[in-house]
């Protein structure tokens, strides 16, 4: 089993490919190839590789399948005896992203010694 843990806005993740992912508004449309670099480890089958921070050329490419709201958290702000109340509502704006390949940064590594 092949995963990475990746991190993308200010968050870490975990992934694996096939599946679907939500992750901070990226800058890009729907069904757009994006490139994620910043890799701090990489399982292949048991053999761990981890970054000190990032892992050298890895990267894992990934499908961007729409942008979306997140759920709607609710802020309730009081300050009891003092009749201050502030209610706030938030949703975050997410990108859903199909991983379709981990690159763990062998092959590059490979043509770099050639």
């Amino acid at each position: 089993m092949t995963y990475a843990i990746i991190e993308t806005g200010g968050k870490q993740l975990r992934v694996e490919p096939g599946r679907y992912y939500d992750i901070e508004r990226l800058s890009a449309e729907a069904e757009d190839k994006v490139t994620l670099d910043q890799v701090l480890l990489v399982n292949e089958d048991g053999k761990v590789t981890l970054g000190q921070p990032l892992v050298q050329g890895a990267t894992v490419e990934a499908t961007v399948m729409q942008h979306h709201r997140g759920r709607k958290v609710v802020v309730y702000k009081m300050q009891p005896k003092k009749k201050t109340r502030k209610k706030q509502g938030h949703r975050q704006d997410l990108t859903r992203v199909m991983i379709d390949k981990i690159n763990t940064g062998k092959a590059a590594a490979a043509k770099k010694a050639e």
